[in-house]
């Protein structure tokens, strides 16, 4: 398994090449770019100049095999809003564009949020039935679509993420694993399991059980994720792929954060 890094970590008054010589310098072999309304890469972004930031990536010794982003909580899949869900899909089909632009095989997405308004079994239907309809464009551009396991209070356990994915019913349509998240309810090593081939890609960050609210995420070997089991579980159904840590770094000296990141990650993984 390869080791990346999720731009996010990075400054974010860093440009997008001085992360990608940040990230190489400190060890990564891969990194994951963000898309988002504003910035260095968005849904308006050229087919030309994603390629021109994958070229910037390969130069600086790095791939690219996924892209992430965050509109899926401003643009929920499960909203009862057809114009939201609208821009959701929009985004989505956009960045399908762009990674088979760069080469890239993944993309994030988060599926949805339930609240007092969005009740859970329309959320299901709703989320479900849009990715279904994504499903084709996705194997058409030759890029997967991988449904993240989030703190969205939806897909809660990995029997219903697994029955989720296997009711859309495609291959392009799995699942992006982020393996310190289920830690407040469960344990990454079962998921994993669980899931098998549904894994299309996987994050890691790591969680103190002890605290257990958003505050307690932290950088890896710093919490409470079974390192050792995480890894054991993923080479148990052929995952061989990138692990791509998506934590927040050090606030003060960045780089040598980034290097004791790529260093945990190589204990972990290497």
């Amino acid at each position: 398994m390869k080791i990346g890094i999720n731009r996010w970590t990075m400054p974010g008054d860093w440009d997008i090449e001085r992360c990608f010589r940040a990230a190489a310098d400190a060890g990564f072999e891969t990194i994951e770019i963000n898309v988002a309304e504003s910035g260095y890469l968005t849904p308006s972004t050229t087919q030309d100049d994603a390629r021109k930031i994958a070229a910037a990536a390969r130069a600086a010794g790095l791939g690219i095999p996924s892209i992430s982003s965050g509109v899926g909580w401003q643009y929920p899949l499960t909203s009862a809003d057809a114009a939201v869900v609208a821009r959701g899909v929009e985004c989505l089909r956009a960045s399908l564009k762009l990674a088979h632009a760069m080469g890239a095989d993944t993309i994030l997405c988060v599926p949805g949020v339930v609240t007092p308004d969005i009740p859970y079994d329309a959320a299901y239907d709703r989320a479900r039935g849009v990715l279904r309809d994504l499903a084709p464009e996705a194997a058409s551009a030759g890029v997967a679509i991988g449904v993240e396991n989030v703190w969205n209070r939806f897909l809660l356990s990995p029997l219903e993420m697994a029955r989720f994915l296997d009711e859309i019913g495609s291959d392009w349509v799995g699942c992006y694993f982020d393996a310190g998240n289920v830690l407040v309810t469960g344990f990454p090593q079962h998921w994993i399991r669980i899931l098998g081939k549904r894994i299309r890609k996987v994050h890691v960050k790591d969680f103190k059980a002890g605290i257990g609210n958003i505050t307690a995420f932290c950088n890896p070997f710093q919490g409470d994720v079974p390192w050792a089991e995480v890894r054991a579980a993923l080479e148990e159904i052929g995952y061989d792929g990138p692990v791509t840590a998506e934590v927040d770094g050090y606030r003060v000296h960045p780089e040598l954060g980034l290097k004791h990141i790529a260093e945990t990650l190589g204990v972990a993984f290497g």
